[in-house]
C-alpha cells in the first residue's frame, strides 16, 4: 500500500513540476518583447520604479545619484519584472559600481510588499485628509511628519512612542541617537532636529513609522561591531545595504562543524543584543533562519532582517524603576502550529533590566529539537555525532534554553551553551 502511494506521488510531483516548467514557457513567450527590453534597460534609473516621484514620502535620496548614473544595476533575473510575483518581500541582488573600487554585490529593499506599500500611502493621506486618496506630496505636508518643524529641537519620545517596534518604548538618549546616525542627511552628526531639511525630517519619521529597519542599521553600524548588514543608502522608496551571504538556511546540512560554529555565534549574537556596554538591549521579534545569513569568507552571522527589533533603554529603566523593573523576566515557551513564532509582551522587554527573551528565541527557533522551518524539525544542532549525543550534555542545554524546568535555568543554560559550542569547536573535537 505504501508502495503504491509513493509511486503515486512521485507521478504526482512529476506531473505537476512538468506542468510549471510549461506554464513558465508560456509566460516568457508571452512576454517575449518585455523580456529584450528588461535587458536592454536599467530601471533602476527610472524615478517611478525606485519609487523616487514619491519623496517626501520615501526613506531617503542619498544614493540617488549613483542610481540615476548608472551606477547600480540589477542581476540578470532581477531584471525580469514578470518573477516579481514570486518576490513578495521586494529584495532584489544587485551589483553597484565605483571607477576606483571596481563593482560589489549589493541587495535592494524596498522594505514592504506591494500591498503593505500601498497602504503605506493609505496612511498617509488619511493621516492628512481623512480620505484613503490624495495627493501624496502635498498630503506629507499635513501630517504630523511635516509638523514637527524646525523649531523643534529634539525628537522626544512622547512624539513617536508606539510608531513601531524601534519606539515602542524610546528614551530620549535613543532619540538622540538615530537623529545624529541618521545617514540621509549631508549634515549627519547632530541630534538637534532643526538641523535637518524639511524633507529630510520628513522622510526620517516617516521611516520611524512604516519600517524603521534602515534606522536600526544606522544607529547600531556593523563598523562598530553590531551583528547588522552595513546601510548603504537610499533612492525614494529603494534601500540598499551589504550584501551579506547565504540565508543561514543554506547551511540547515553542512558539515556538523559547520553547524557548530554557526550555532555558537548565534548564541553571541543573543548575549551582545542582551548585554553590552550602552545598555541598550535589542529583542529579535522575529528569528526564522531566513532573517541571518553567513559570509562566504569570514563565516560570520549577521542579522539582515532588522525592521522587528525593541531597543529598550536599560539605563531609563534602572532611572525610572517601574514595577518589578528589577526581578529578571523570563520568557514562556508555548506551543504554537506556526513556523517560527514566537511568545513575548513587548511592554515587559521594556521594563525588564534582565531579559532571556533573545536566548529563548534562538533556541526555540533555530537551533533546538523544537525549531520548525520550511517543513523540517530538529534545528540547525540535528544529527549531532554518536560522541556527542552520550555525552547528553548538548541536548539537555538545548532543552533547558528553550523549555526551562528550574527558575531562571535558561539564563545559566545560554551560559553553559555558548560555552559547551566553544568547545566543540576547538581543533581537538574538529574530528568528531
Amino acid at each position: 500500500m505504501l508502495r503504491i502511494l509513493s509511486l503515486k506521488f512521485g507521478r504526482v510531483y512529476r506531473c505537476g513540476k512538468f506542468l510549471f516548467i510549461v506554464a513558465l514557457f508560456v509566460i516568457l513567450l508571452m512576454n517575449t518583447h518585455n523580456l529584450f527590453a528588461s535587458f536592454q534597460r536599467n530601471e533602476l534609473t527610472d524615478r517611478r520604479f525606485i519609487g523616487l516621484n514619491k519623496c517626501p514620502a520615501c526613506f531617503g535620496t542619498s544614493w540617488c545619484r549613483k542610481f540615476m548614473n548608472g551606477q547600480v544595476t540589477f542581476e540578470m533575473w532581477g531584471r525580469l519584472r514578470f518573477l516579481d510575483f514570486f518576490n513578495v518581500k521586494n529584495v532584489y541582488f544587485a551589483q553597484y559600481g565605483e571607477p576606483r573600487e571596481g563593482t560589489r554585490r549589493v541587495v535592494l529593499k524596498r522594505l514592504g510588499s506591494n500591498q503593505e506599500l500601498a497602504e503605506i500611502d493609505q496612511k498617509i493621506c488619511k493621516r492628512a485628509t481623512g480620505r484613503p486618496r490624495c495627493d501624496l506630496i502635498q498630503g506629507m505636508y499635513k501630517t504630523e511628519f511635516a509638523r514637527l518643524n524646525g523649531d523643534v529641537r529634539l525628537l522626544t519620545p512622547e512624539v513617536v512612542e508606539g510608531w513601531s517596534d524601534l519606539v515602542h518604548c524610546p528614551s530620549q538618549r535613543l532619540l538622540d541617537r538615530v537623529v545624529r546616525r541618521y545617514a540621509e542627511t549631508k549634515d549627519s552628526g547632530s541630534f538637534l532636529l532643526k538641523n535637518l531639511k524639511d524633507t529630510e525630517r520628513m522622510q526620517l519619521l516617516m521611516t520611524l513609522a512604516f519600517n524603521p529597519e534602515p534606522l536600526v542599521l544606522q544607529s547600531f553600524p556593523s563598523d562598530e561591531g553590531w551583528p547588522f548588514a552595513k546601510y548603504l543608502g537610499a533612492c525614494g522608496r529603494m534601500v540598499a545595504v551589504n550584501y551579506v551571504g547565504e540565508e543561514l538556511w543554506s547551511f540547515y546540512n553542512a558539515p556538523w562543524e559547520k553547524r557548530v560554529d554557526l550555532a555558537k555565534q548565534l548564541m553571541e549574537i543573543a548575549e551582545q543584543l542582551t548585554n553590552n556596554d550602552f545598555d541598550f538591549a535589542l529583542y529579535l521579534l522575529d528569528v526564522s533562519f531566513d532573517n541571518f545569513a553567513v559570509g562566504p569568507r569570514d563565516g560570520k552571522v549577521i542579522v539582515v532582517d532588522a525592521e522587528n527589533i525593541i531597543v529598550a533603554d536599560k539605563r531609563l529603566i534602572k532611572q525610572n524603576k517601574p514595577e518589578n523593573y528589577d526581578v529578571w523576566y523570563e520568557s514562556r515557551y508555548e506551543e504554537c502550529d506556526k513556523e517560527a513564532c514566537l511568545s513575548f509582551s513587548k511592554d515587559i522587554l521594556c521594563s525588564r533590566v534582565t531579559v532571556d527573551h533573545n536566548y529563548y528565541a534562538v533556541c526555540q527557533n533555530l537551533l533546538s529539537r523544537f525549531a520548525t522551518w520550511r517543513g523540517t524539525t530538529g534545528g540547525l544542532l540535528h544529527d549531532p555525532p554518536a560522541d556527542v549525543v552520550k555525552d547528553g550534555r548538548l541536548t539537555a542545554l538545548l532543552d533547558e534554553c528553550t523549555r526551562p524546568q528550574k527558575q531562571y535555568g535558561r539564563f545559566q543554560a545560554a551560559k553553559e551553551l555558548r560555552e559547551f559550542l566553544t568547545q566543540l569547536t576547538q581543533p581537538s573535537n574538529t574530528n568528531r
